[in-house]
């Protein structure tokens, strides 16, 4: 039982570390593209792609509970993407 516990807790580890590394690797990425002056590009594109998972959801009549939450989500940040008003403030 001990060594089972131990296996879990090793993989759960693993788990959260590359979480981890992928979110410093995602926050690293957007903080570069908004210093060259991409970022607006990069919101539209993913205001696209957002949008295309949303209608896809849709499509796909989304089953259970957790369809119904990731619907909402990606139907969240698709509406948050094209409203958002940190977009317009000048001097950025």
């Amino acid at each position: 039982m001990e060594t089972v516990l131990n296996i879990l807790l090793i993989r759960f580890g693993i788990i959260a570390g590359i979480v981890v590394v992928v979110g410093l690797g995602a926050f690293a990425l957007i903080v570069s593209l908004r210093r060259r002056g991409k970022g607006e590009r990069v919101r539209e594109g993913a205001a696209v792609l957002a949008k295309s998972a949303a209608r896809a959801m849709d499509r796909r009549g989304a089953r259970g509970v957790r369809g119904r939450v990731g619907g909402e989500v990606v139907r969240q940040a698709a509406r948050w993407l094209d409203e958002d008003p940190g977009r317009k403030r000048s001097g950025r």
